[in-house]
């Protein structure tokens, strides 16, 4: 979506990737510890252009080729396989012939190839339903951008909602998806095939087969740890069907294919204001603002996190966040974990390389996460707009978050940097990517942090849609 867009959205509500997939590093033998690797905290540049608005390179449905690559875009969803390849599908960008739109293409990054497996090589395509619950080889979700998206015990991927903009008015998905890797079909599994559909939350706790969040974008998403997925807030139609940044928690049982609305009120006039209360202590009353675009992981105990995005802090002021809030599945309660409770807060970066308890992020929606394989979690760039100020900011700064403490990594603490990408293929100190938004992840079986396109400033500073590809070695 275009900036001007993104503009009117916000202010239309007032106006990004759950669980990431990723495969555990094996464990060293001996009693010593292994000595860092040698591109310890060096990005690479793998793949892609280090200049902005690049056309798609497809070749052949299901051929994988050194000269494949996904066309510039944002706003994509991004899964995992159980052989470790990296998948990607639609956003907003570039088509093969250069069209500006919305995608619904679905590629396959595999041994340094890229291979498109799926749908359309061109823009504002609708989307093929087929059957409920029946899956087809003609069947594709419709172009779009910003759904969530999981992967279930069986390795197959899943999405639901998204936005879809075709001529500046914006329309909001709520069905839900399957796609299968073993068979290169998707099905669709539950949801409306027509856009702007309204939330029917049913009663709180209590599943349902007609329950079905309301059409959105921008939520997070999280799985647990019997397998079921869950979603929050975003950009969404509550239950009268009104449009706001909302704060209701979903949880959908992939066994029975119904959904639970376990939390957050069902109308956005009633989403606008966070529920804090003390800092580190769980609480039932406890609720995170309406808000979108923010960051999530799960952790290993099965925990929820959220940090950030744009909505309503303690006040109800709307803004930009950088508050950080767990949730307990089990006790399904919230607690306020750390940051300041209102919006538009600066970052402390501290000393880089050296965790402190003061240590936060500044404000910012859209950020780029990974949980790594020790469970600490990983988030890169983002954006923030202070309308007050007018202050504009894409950010490059990366952070870890272990132990209860941040970690400033690397990257600038300034805003709207350009891209180094040094050589292709080859890991420099010098290396980052350039300040950046609505970038998709990925984490490998070595335990690499991979990122992928988005809203970007590239290596001569101009900012748009980007197809660069990056890896960077913790």
């Amino acid at each position: 979506m275009k900036d001007g867009m993104k503009s009117r959205v916000f202010i239309l509500a007032v106006m990004a990737m759950a669980a990431v997939s990723f495969s555990a590093c094996g464990s060293g033998s001996g009693g010593s510890s292994a000595p860092p690797p040698s591109n310890a905290n060096e990005w690479t540049w793998m793949s892609g252009a280090n200049v902005v608005r690049q056309w798609g390179t497809y070749g052949a449905l299901g051929t994988a080729s050194p000269s494949n690559v996904p066309g510039a875009r944002e706003q994509a969803v991004s899964w995992s396989d159980a052989s470790g390849n990296f998948w990607l599908f639609g956003g907003n960008g570039f088509d093969s012939a250069g069209g500006d739109g919305f995608l619904n293409d679905l590629w396959k990054y595999s041994s340094g190839q890229w291979t498109w497996m799926g749908g359309s090589s061109t823009v504002n395509q609708p989307g093929v339903y087929g059957t409920l619950l029946q899956a087809a080889s003609g069947n594709i979700p419709g172009a779009r951008n910003s759904e969530v998206r999981w992967t279930d015990a069986s390795g197959n991927f899943w999405l639901f909602g998204g936005g879809y903009e075709p001529a500046d008015t914006v329309y909001y998905f709520n069905d839900l998806w399957e796609y299968s890797p073993s068979t290169s079909q998707w099905t669709w599994m539950g949801g409306s095939s027509a856009m702007d559909q309204p939330g029917v939350y049913g009663s709180p706790g209590q599943a349902a087969s007609t329950n079905i969040p309301g059409g959105r974008f921008h939520d997070v998403s999280w799985k647990d740890s019997s397998g079921n997925f869950w979603l929050f807030g975003g950009n969404a139609l509550d239950a009268s069907g009104t449009l706001g940044h909302l704060n209701d928690l979903w949880e959908y049982n992939v066994s029975t294919g119904e959904w639970t609305w376990m939390g957050g009120p069902s109308l956005a006039s009633e989403a606008g204001i966070g529920i804090y209360g003390t800092q580190g202590k769980p609480s039932s009353s406890n609720i995170p603002g309406g808000r979108e675009q923010a960051s999530g992981w799960t952790d290993a105990s099965g925990n929820f996190w959220l940090f950030g995005g744009n909505g309503y802090d303690s006040a109800g002021t709307y803004g930009f966040l950088n508050d950080l809030w767990e949730y307990s599945p089990s006790a399904g309660q919230w607690t306020w974990v750390g940051g300041p409770s209102v919006v538009n807060q600066p970052a402390t970066y501290g000393t880089q390389g050296t965790a402190a308890s003061g240590n936060i992020p500044g404000a910012r929606n859209a950020c780029a996460n990974w949980l790594d394989a020790s469970g600490n979690f990983w988030l890169f760039g983002g954006y923030f707009h202070n309308w007050t100020t007018g202050q504009i900011s894409y950010l490059n700064d990366l952070w870890r978050y272990s132990g209860g403490e941040w970690t400033w990594m690397g990257g600038s603490t300034a805003d709207n940097q350009s891209g180094v990408y040094g050589t292709l293929g080859t890991a420099g100190s010098g290396n980052i990517p350039g300040s950046r938004h609505y970038s998709v992840t990925w984490i490998d079986r070595s335990g690499n942090l991979w990122l992928f396109g988005g809203n970007a400033f590239d290596s001569t500073g101009t900012r748009d849609y980007i197809n660069d590809l990056w890896k960077y070695e913790p």
